[in-house]
């Protein structure tokens, strides 16, 4: 799985579409493949509440298991049903192509995805490193962060950097917000033109203090072990399915 690269992905990914594919749907398919798993991966341990999971790996990436919306034909439906819903082509083609670049993203982990389900159920893996959800939230992102993950995270970093102009505001303005005007419509009644471009730019924010904040948590505040190499850190058992 990958922390921040998912964030960087949706600036790029519209840059090369423009206004054939809506930013916010984009986003919205981007969180798709995990919205209803992954808290249920890490757990939840609040109180009298304690549950989760029983095998991580196989629950979230797994069949049997939710791994089936890691899927390129789940992701298919998905935007072929909003498209009978609403007639919306931009906003199919945001949630497809936004989750399917979730998918192959979360390839790179040692548990990779049922790209193919439902006719391979193989996961495919390039095993860059190691899946850890099953160490729970921190200990994951210890390991992460750790790992060539925070290079994946990095990469991605600096390929939306070099697509600068999608940041600025006569882009969002000429290509975003045309590409979406009905619903960038109704959050422009609500909010002034300063906090819409705001919003817009939240998602590279977001990712980019991820990225400085975990690999500082780890490393200046609880000295996680740096390991680059293939499928590490080797101070982690990796999970594979």
């Amino acid at each position: 799985m990958s922390w921040a690269a998912h964030d960087f992905e949706t600036y790029v990914l519209q840059r090369h579409l423009g206004v054939r594919a809506s930013f916010l749907a984009i986003l919205v398919g981007t969180y798709i493949p995990d919205a209803f798993t992954k808290w249920y991966v890490y757990g939840v341990n609040m109180g009298p509440f304690d549950f989760g999971a029983a095998e991580p790996a196989q629950f979230h990436r797994g069949w049997p298991g939710a791994g089936f919306t890691h899927s390129i034909l789940f992701m298919v439906v998905i935007a072929l049903v909003f498209f009978a819903m609403t007639r919306s082509k931009p906003w199919a083609i945001g949630l497809l192509v936004g989750g399917l670049a979730h998918n192959l993203t979360d390839t790179s982990d040692t548990v990779g995805t049922l790209l193919l389900w439902p006719f391979w159920n193989e996961n495919i893996s390039t095993g860059i490193w190691a899946y850890a959800a099953e160490v729970g939230r921190y200990d994951d992102a210890g390991a992460y962060y750790s790992s060539l993950g925070v290079v994946m995270d990095a990469v991605w970093f600096v390929i939306a950097l070099a697509h600068f102009e999608v940041f600025r505001a006569r882009y969002f303005w000429n290509v975003v917000v045309p590409a979406d005007s009905w619903v960038w419509g109704k959050i422009g009644s609500v909010l002034p033109d300063r906090a819409m471009l705001a919003l817009y730019r939240a998602g590279m924010f977001y990712g980019t203090t991820r990225l400085i904040f975990w690999t500082a948590w780890a490393h200046i505040a609880n000295g996680y072990v740096w390991d680059l190499s293939w499928g590490g850190p080797d101070w982690i058992t990796p999970v594979r399915l």
